[in-house]
């Protein structure tokens, strides 16, 4: 950055400054969207180093995933709670890219994740996606492909079915409400390849669930699962 462009962004900052969107203090030179005290005690879950974690141990038995883990803990009263419903309905997209950044750079140190092809977004229906404008699990998928340096995929998995929120559906419903949800296409460009699904939130894992198997169909497909936060009580 030259003189100029620090000293506007200097004086820019004097007016309009950024602030934590976490604590909402004032961010200084050097901070993006965090300051350095709340991205050092965001409750990561640190699942990327262990194989049988309890996010991992959410799809045993239910669909043939390499490895899953999520970031940091998505709990009740939680001041990093509030993130999420930022990201999604307020339009706050650096904060999915800034923790899919993070996380990216944390997977790439994992044994587990160090042979990832294509980072694979969750993918939401077109009506839903002119509704929000964005799909958050995209935005986080960027920032995670950037952190692994692997590319990004938005055209291999697609949504054909405007489906009901999953929001307080028992996770039998939630099943159900997905099942045949999703399709592939460009199929031959992912046979063979490892795939990282990635979305927002893992709570019982119905959506993640249905976008695996349908990736798995695809001859030598391999498919992990990555979530931004993990929902506790």
């Amino acid at each position: 950055m030259n003189i100029v462009s620090k000293l506007f962004s200097g004086f820019f900052r004097l007016f309009y400054p950024k602030v934590c969107a976490v604590c909402g203090t004032d961010l200084v030179e050097g901070e993006e969207v965090f300051c350095i005290s709340c991205l050092y005690n965001i409750p990561l879950t640190r699942f990327w180093n262990d194989k049988e974690n309890t996010v991992a141990k959410i799809f045993w038995g239910r669909v043939n995933i390499e490895d899953a883990c999520a970031y940091f803990f998505f709990a009740k009263g939680s001041k990093y709670r509030p993130l999420l419903h930022k990201l999604k309905y307020q339009g706050f997209k650096e904060i999915g890219f800034e923790l899919g950044l993070q996380f990216g750079n944390v997977l790439k140190k994992s044994p587990l994740y160090s042979d990832i092809d294509f980072v694979v977004p969750v993918p939401l229906h077109p009506k839903k996606l002119r509704i929000r404008g964005y799909n958050q699990a995209e935005v986080i998928a960027d920032g995670i492909s950037k952190g692994l340096g692997t590319e990004l995929s938005t055209t291999h998995l697609e949504r054909t079915e405007f489906t009901e929120t999953q929001t307080r559906k028992t996770r039998a419903e939630r099943v159900k409400n997905v099942t045949e949800a999703f399709a592939v296409a460009k199929s031959d460009e992912i046979k063979g390849k490892h795939l990282l699904l990635v979305d927002d939130v893992v709570t019982t894992g119905a959506t993640l669930e249905a976008c695996a198997a349908k990736l798995l169909e695809i001859e030598g497909c391999r498919v992990s699962i990555a979530a931004l936060a993990y929902a506790t009580t």
